[in-house]
């Protein structure tokens, strides 16, 4: 973590990570970046909203919702030069509060054909584990963007790609993660099928609670679920509720949800990443104290 805070991991690339997480309920809490972007600076920022800068969002999550840990969306960073990345952990060190993950997302797909593409993916992804290293944040969550010329992942383009990015977070003591969102490109079965092809210690998987059951039947999703936190090591995104691509709401059963997690002996970041349209700060607090009921 960063700062003030003790570095939550120390491991050898070899053996795999082996972050120190809090064992309170409360301390196991993250507040995502996300779910405000109408609220943080930048292009996503609805007019006649508040503006917080993001290298206050640590502090605006304590104020508000008493969480010393935050996720960060990679869209919301305006910059990643050296002197803005000193001031933003300063900032958070001063709000004393950590970042746990960073949600990376890009445009390059790491399984096209087009081998430049492949390339700019990789290095995109690396450059956000740099970021990661500078902030203090023990993992990333990259992202697989869909190859708009092929319906079905390449698998072994795929796995190339994926494996260059996650040596190089292990050399640098970053965990990759990888999230159940485009259900074409990052549906979990799929995703299980590429970390254990990779079958590198510092890929694991980030299961969102609700993306694959905006896409897919309730059997096919919580499936999905068991299998994603099977794999799963420092984050995972909970949500109650989202709106599918067929502009219907779904609903989480959070028992069962929380009693997969619990089943697999998840011992990581819980990210509070409320993605309805509405207000997202009751809703977040209510999901802290929801989350916090089922850890307890």
């Amino acid at each position: 973590m960063a700062g003030a805070w003790c570095s939550p991991w120390s491991s050898a690339a070899t053996s795999g990570p082996s972050i120190k997480f809090p064992v309170a309920a409360h301390d196991r809490i993250a507040i995502a970046s996300y779910p405000f972007r109408e609220f943080i600076a930048g292009p996503d920022h609805k007019a006649g909203n508040p503006v917080i800068a993001l290298k206050d969002f640590a502090a605006h999550a304590v104020e508000k919702f008493g969480v010393h840990r935050i996720e960060l969306w990679s869209s919301h960073f305006p910059s990643t030069d050296a002197k803005y990345l000193d001031q933003f952990r300063a900032a958070v060190t001063t709000a004393r509060s950590a970042v746990v993950n960073i949600a990376v997302d890009g445009d390059a797909c790491p399984y096209t054909a087009d081998a430049a593409e492949r390339e700019r993916a990789i290095a995109f992804s690396k450059h956000w584990i740099d970021v990661a290293v500078a902030i203090g944040s023990p993992s990333v969550r990259t992202s697989i963007p869909a190859d708009k010329g092929h319906a079905t992942p390449d698998m072994e383009r795929l796995a190339a790609s994926v494996r260059k990015v996650a040596d190089y977070g292990a050399a640098k003591d970053v965990v990759v993660h990888l999230e159940n969102d485009n259900p074409l490109s990052e549906d979990p079965f799929l995703l299980e099928q590429l970390v254990e092809k990779v079958g590198a210690p510092w890929l694991r998987l980030l299961p969102d609670f609700c993306n694959t059951l905006a896409a897919h039947d309730a059997d096919y999703a919580y499936r999905g679920i068991d299998t994603m936190f099977a794999h799963a090591y420092g984050t995972c995104h909970v949500k109650d509720s989202e709106v599918s691509e067929k502009a219907e709401a779904v609903h989480v059963d959070l028992p069962r949800t929380f009693g997969i997690l619990k089943k697999h002996k998840y011992k990581g970041y819980c990210s509070m990443e409320y993605d309805m349209p509405g207000d997202p700060y009751p809703a977040t607090a209510e999901l802290v104290r929801k989350t916090v009921e089922f850890l307890s």
